[in-house]
């Protein structure tokens, strides 16, 4: 990602809700988006969640009461939440977040249909990591 250009979004409010586990993004446009952290942390952008390649995305379970313990600034164009089983790994750009928001309705379905397709439900804990099975990298 290059950074800022003209055509991103820009947002103009950021609020946590912890009661409700929802990330409310406000835009310049007008545009305003109530992200379920769950949807957050099920489609992080990080190479933990998405794998390095087409095909390599891994699927996250047991993700329905994670909370977003802190949220810190990159640049100024993304953010790092910080969810409370751990994971801090995914850089989720203005862009990303908008499109996360047009599409939420969509990939909630697709999240959904992951899930079945894969035999497994929503609440079900993620299976441990093999030994030495992962990408090699740290995350």
């Amino acid at each position: 990602m290059a950074g800022l250009n003209r055509d991103t979004p820009t947002p103009t409010a950021l609020t946590v809700h912890g009661a409700s586990r929802v990330l409310e993004v406000q835009y310049a446009d007008g545009a305003a988006f109530k992200l379920p952290f769950e949807l957050l942390r099920v489609y992080s952008p990080s190479a933990e969640v998405q794998g390095h390649g087409p095909g390599q995305e891994v699927l996250q379970t047991g993700k329905r009461d994670v909370t977003i313990v802190a949220v810190e600034p990159v640049g100024n164009y993304a953010i790092k939440p910080i969810f409370s089983d751990g994971h801090e790994s995914g850089l989720y750009s203005w862009q990303y977040l908008y499109e996360l928001g047009e599409r939420q309705s969509e990939l909630w379905q697709g999240y959904l249909d992951k899930l079945q397709a894969a035999g497994v439900n929503r609440d079900q804990p993620m299976a441990s990591k093999a030994a030495g099975g992962g990408c090699g990298h740290h995350h």
